[in-house]
């Protein structure tokens, strides 16, 4: 990644902030940005351990005007900007009869209203410099392994994302002219502080756990490898494609996979094999 400069967005902390560390360890310059200044601070200086450049900006995502201003600070601080991670987002669980306009409306605007915000300042930054081969760029969305499926108690987030998805593979096709890739990572369990507070409560994690083949979550380490590997010079001719990476969580709808969370595998081979007809 050496000569890259990249703009993670919600780079303060969690998944963001993980991505951005193994950024500027392969050599990128790297920009975060966030609403919190102070976990941006925090950050900033940790990232800055590893001797490239490293800027940070507080901003709204869904304040179209406000993105663009971040845009300007960042590239006079960094030099130009040719990748962007849209990693912002929120989320909660709420009954969809229960939702309020107002919360529906939160997630959409931060998740696909940002997404949008950010990608367009930075693709027509790119547009205008001429983009040809020595004017690429790349833009990495992070979805979620229900953008396609969607999933009960997280309509905002299922419906945000799933708009996320199609920009990534719209935006694919009709900017690969200007030498633009975009793709997507569909991450699933990863825990981070701020989504595991919302969204996995202690009583929920020894079930949960039973429904992963591999038995456990994934390590920040693993999808930060993945995102350093897209936005690299490796994939040059990947575009338009959305990657999953969730230890195969989301084959779970094959229709006797629910027999691994009944009993150890000893059990269902005896169990199995008391099914057999006899000789």
């Amino acid at each position: 990644l050496q000569g890259k400069t990249i703009l993670v967005t919600g780079g303060g902390s969690g998944l963001g902030l993980s991505m951005a560390h193994q950024f500027v360890k392969l050599g990128a310059n790297v920009g975060i940005c966030g609403r919190a200044a102070e976990k941006l601070q925090v950050a900033a200086k940790e990232l800055q351990s590893h001797g490239t450049k490293v800027a940070y900006h507080t901003v709204d995502v869904r304040d179209y005007d406000a993105v663009g201003e971040m845009f300007e600070q960042l590239t006079s601080q960094l030099g130009a900007i040719n990748g962007l991670v849209n990693n912002a987002a929120g989320n909660f669980y709420a009954a969809s009869e229960d939702l309020t306009p107002n919360g529906f409306k939160t997630i959409v605007d931060i998740v696909l209203h940002g997404t949008f915000n950010c990608t367009q300042h930075f693709g027509k930054r790119l547009i205008d410099a001429k983009g040809d081969s020595n004017h690429g760029g790349t833009v990495l969305n992070i979805v979620t392994t229900y953008t396609e499926s969607g999933s009960s108690f997280v309509l905002p987030s299922a419906c945000a994302k799933a708009g996320v998805y199609a920009m990534t593979t719209s935006l694919a096709y009709e900017w690969a002219t200007y030498n633009i890739r975009l793709n997507a990572i569909a991450p699933g369990p990863f825990p981070t502080e701020g989504a595991w507070t919302r969204l996995m409560p202690k009583d929920f994690e020894a079930a949960y756990l039973k429904r992963l083949p591999m038995g456990r979550y994934g390590r920040h380490d693993e999808l930060s490898n993945l995102a350093a590997f897209l936005m690299s010079d490796l994939s040059p001719y990947i575009n338009g494609e959305c990657i999953t990476i969730d230890g195969g969580e989301h084959r779970a709808s094959g229709q006797f996979n629910f027999l691994t969370q009944l009993a150890p595998r000893a059990e269902l081979k005896k169990f199995f094999a008391s099914l057999r007809p006899k000789k």
